[in-house]
């Protein structure tokens, strides 16, 4: 059947051609492209060479076309491909970390539009060849959707027509004090922290987020989400726990299974092949093989932390969610397209060539075991600036991590991380060290054997743009993308998982639910000054902890505790910082301290004499022990809010809604508590709908809550489930799948697949 070729322009100067049975072709004629026919078809020309190529016919396999362009590129243009950009916000910041210029001026000078590309953005699609960018902040979808198509524009009309593959980070989290209104909408649907995900356990939920973050990832011009987390979080002092889902592999296999197969699945007339389409995103699941057995609990993303352990001797199940969840798929696409590396050293686990270097340097984790063993053929990205040197500060999340390769050069850690089976380097712009990575190959390999080396990376990762439908049409339509993020429907499903996700820990003599508009009194939060995690000064606060115009449509509010029928408090579970103190360094010590889970000062009596694993080059520390240190946590006023509640409610009941991010050791308020419920990131709204009981609570804890500090410094970094674990004042023990109902504990399906 013969068509005419019939074009729509809509706005931002794309337009649109096409083909029956075949997809929609967007294109800019700003940058150069035409449209040729072939066969009664429309396909682009996007090499601008009259012709049609196998990488420009859409009738192909992603794999034929990859393989196509990838021969058609140069050393240059794969090199590029290969960055991952530093974190992008649009727009642009005019100072700190993500800052970067328009025109030379700020953004606030320069009188830029908030989607046009900054200087940075043109320099590195043009000179550097990038194609792959982090995306954080924006201003809203439609600002999100207007820069997609400037950048896509840019693209397209240089070197090969290469799409840009956006990506994001995580970006669901809850607006606590934001009213849900399902008529309202708003910038993308709020739902559960990831640890909150878990505490349904119940992987459709998890599979019905990852539909609908795709739909609005795409919404935005984004193709590849920087997510899931599936460490498996064995130690509870580790501040990335809650971006994970929990301790247990079995549930963290179900539920990265669920999110991987939310994320890349397109169906009907969304799906062009394979279950890949145009509402799938790639998944980059992380961080193999598992990061969560970090020494002391420390992270990784300071020097501090760049060790993880495994005193019991269970590397094995830290692969578990990766190989019987994210790489083996319910749906059509199979795995996950990407992984990442964590940043750590997982020390002495290199059973061949005996090496200590981050996961992302290590032949033996990467090419034998990840590749070799369980045979993936994906994308592996490296984690931000691992390539990049590092600051002699101990606790500086802004540091390059190039844990154990410190003393090769930047190039020379590109080179190894090439050999290794990297394909793509995370937090890097510049092209100029992967080309001298080349070049070290080409010296030691020969020509022929480092452009094999990297048109095998050019494939995998332009594989991954091909299945998304990204060379036919990248662009976007603004008032859809305005309709499809943070709509009614999406806004209301966020939220009903938000309910799911509430654990009930306490309920003593059945006091909730409470009576609706009876008379509630809450304290003030004080928060003192502090540090945020990039090491941000954080200002002292002292301010109500929820919206009290939300609290006021279920309760009467009243600042006085006599006149109150019961009071609510809300806290967090103890922060105490990141396990080092420069401080203390200063003074002689070797600067490494305890990670508390309880509020009260801790000294660590029961500690280790001496760590499992430290540096030891000449200058660094190689006992990281910490023992008989004391550390308090930062947040100490939260436990002070809770007895001083009490003892101001004389005798009256005493609710408390505690934020978990940790495990928490509650053992110091319990008792001058009634009730208690844990949340992992929900609104204000969801708690007051439990409190009242216009909601019966269903979610389960997804770890152990430990009896106490000891516990915690005896259980074992890389072992789940081996905590003892608190009895409260009811009997009741909180552990690992524990929570309570209306009726009591609850015992179900869930519990009775997943509880140990």
């Amino acid at each position: 059947m013969k068509q005419n070729m019939t074009e729509e322009k809509l706005q931002e100067g794309i337009h649109y051609v096409r083909n029956d049975g075949g997809p929609t072709l967007g294109y800019s004629p700003a940058s150069g492209v035409k449209i040729v026919k072939q066969d009664g078809l429309f396909f682009k020309d996007l090499n601008q060479n009259g012709s049609l190529d196998k990488y420009e016919d859409w009738r192909l396999s992603p794999e034929e076309r990859a393989m196509d362009l990838a021969s058609q590129m140069s050393v240059e243009q794969i090199a590029g491909l290969m960055l991952y950009s530093r974190h992008q916000s649009i727009p642009a910041a005019s100072h700190g970390w993500f800052a970067s210029t328009y025109g030379g001026k700020s953004y606030e000078e320069s009188g830029a539009k908030p989607w046009e590309l900054t200087d940075e953005q043109l320099q590195f699609l043009a000179r550097d060849h990038l194609r792959h960018v982090l995306i954080t902040t924006v201003q809203s979808p439609e600002t999100a959707a207007r820069w997609n198509n400037a950048v896509q524009a840019f693209a397209e009309g240089t070197g090969l027509g290469i799409p840009a593959n956006n990506s994001s980070d995580p970006r669901h989290g809850s607006d606590s004090s934001s009213e849900f209104n399902a008529g309202s909408g708003g910038h993308i649907s709020m739902w559960p922290e990831t640890l909150g995900l878990a505490a349904t356990f119940d992987p459709k939920v998890t599979e019905k987020f990852g539909e609908i973050a795709a739909k609005e990832y795409r919404a935005l011009g984004i193709a590849t989400a920087l997510s899931p987390q599936i460490d498996i979080a064995t130690d509870p002092r580790w501040f990335r726990f809650n971006g994970t889902f929990g301790e247990d592999s079995r549930l963290s296999a179900d539920m990265a299974r669920a999110y991987v197969d939310g994320f890349q699945n397109s169906t009907g007339d969304n799906e062009i092949a394979d279950g890949w389409g145009y509402e799938s995103v790639n998944a980059m699941v992380k961080h193999w093989p598992g990061g969560g057995s970090g020494e002391a609990g420390r992270d990784a993303h300071y020097g501090c932390g760049k060790y993880a352990v495994y005193p019991g001797g269970n590397f094995e199940e830290h692969l578990i969610p990766f190989v019987d969840g994210a790489f083996k798929l319910d749906g059509k696409t199979g795995q996950a397209s990407a992984v990442m590396p964590y940043y750590t050293i997982s020390v002495d686990q290199d059973d061949v060539n005996g090496e200590n270097v981050g996961n992302s340097y290590n032949t033996y984790l990467i090419q034998d075991l990840l590749r070799g063993k369980y045979g993936y053929d994906g994308v592996v990205c490296t984690d931000w600036l691992i390539t990049a040197d590092e600051t002699p500060s101990k606790d500086s999340f802004l540091s390059g991590k190039p844990w154990g390769v410190e003393g090769l050069s930047v190039a020379e850690r590109h080179y190894k991380l090439l050999m290794a089976g990297v394909d793509q380097f995370g937090g890097n712009n510049e092209i100029a060290p992967v080309l001298e990575a080349y070049q070290m190959g080409v010296a030691e390999y020969g020509e022929a054997f480092m452009r094999k080396r990297f048109e095998q990376s050019a494939v995998r990762l332009l594989k991954n743009i091909f299945r998304l439908g990204l060379f036919e049409n990248p662009y976007l339509q603004v008032e859809e993308s305005s309709q499809i993020v943070g709509s009614p429907a999406f806004m209301q499903e966020g939220y009903e998982a938000q309910l799911k996700s509430i654990v009930l820990l306490k309920n003593k003599a059945k006091l909730l639910p409470l009576q609706a508009k009876s008379t509630v009194f809450i304290p003030k939060r004080y928060t003192p000054a502090g540090k945020d995690w990039f090491g941000f000064p954080t200002p002292e606060t002292m301010e109500y902890p929820v919206n009290l115009d939300i609290v006021r449509k279920y309760f009467n509010v009243t600042e006085e505790p006599e006149a109150a029928d019961f009071a609510l408090v809300f806290i967090s579970n103890p922060k105490s910082g990141v396990g080092y103190s420069q401080e203390d360094a200063d003074q002689g010590g070797n600067g490494y301290m305890p990670i508390s889970l309880q509020y009260k000062t801790y000294t660590a009596e029961h500690a280790r004499e001496h760590s499992l694993a430290g540096d030891p080059r000449e200058g660094d520390v190689l006992n990281r022990s910490y023992k008989g240190k004391s550390v308090t946590a930062h947040n100490t006023s939260d436990l002070d809010a809770v007895l001083d509640t009490k003892e101001k409610m004389k005798g009256k009941p005493v609710v408390v809604s505690l934020l978990l991010a940790n495990p928490a050791v509650v053992e110091e308020f319990e008792a001058s508590a009634d009730a208690i419920i844990a949340n992992f990131g929900v609104q204000d709204q969801a708690i007051m709908e439990v409190l009242t009981g216009n909601v019966e609570p269903s979610g389960l804890l997804p770890m152990q809550m430990p009896a106490n500090m000891k516990t915690v410094e005896e259980q074992l970094e890389d072992i789940a489930h081996d905590m003892e674990c608190h009895v409260d004042s009811e009997n009741n023990v909180y552990d690992f799948a524990f929570g309570l109902n209306w009726s009591g504990t609850i015992q179900d399906a869930r519990t009775a697949k997943y509880k140990k």
